[in-house]
């Protein structure tokens, strides 16, 4: 009897040895996120006007943003929320909601912006209304280069 006691109380020092050890508490440290580069050159995929398809109507083949760490250039304009080359701004390299595109000598335009991965390749989304407020564009973009 004083044998199984015995055996009894090394096992429960053997678990309470382990559960003191596994639960030591790990800290845990967020990563950071990579910051979003969106230069080079990129084309319009996709382009909608208050929810119609116009890829199907217009061609967008010609039409390309070139962004470079300094600013951003048009090829071939279309409309879009400007119309001359100048410099852009995301509010957040990290996670950006929002680009701002500033002409040469305009004022500073901003949109809605989005950069997900579609199939493997990054794309960006733009939503804006050039003039009229009732039409409300989304061009989808992805980099060619």
């Amino acid at each position: 009897m004083k044998r199984i006691y015995q055996i009894k109380t090394l096992l429960l020092v053997m678990m309470v040895a382990v559960l003191a050890t596994a639960c030591k508490t790990e800290k845990v440290l967020p990563q950071k996120e990579a910051l979003k580069d969106i230069t080079g050159s990129w084309q319009v995929i996709k382009a909608t006007r208050n929810g119609t398809d116009l890829t199907a109507i217009i061609d967008f083949s010609g039409f390309k943003i070139n962004f470079t760490s300094t600013g951003y250039a048009l090829v071939n304009k279309m409309p879009f929320l400007v119309e001359q080359d100048g410099t852009f701004a995301l509010d957040d390299p990290e996670y950006p909601y929002k680009i701002t595109f500033t002409a040469a000598g305009k004022t500073p335009v901003a949109t809605a912006f989005t950069y997900p991965i579609v199939n493997g390749k990054r794309q960006l989304s733009l939503t804006f209304s050039p003039g009229c407020a009732n039409n409300s564009y989304v061009y989808v973009l992805q980099k060619t280069n």
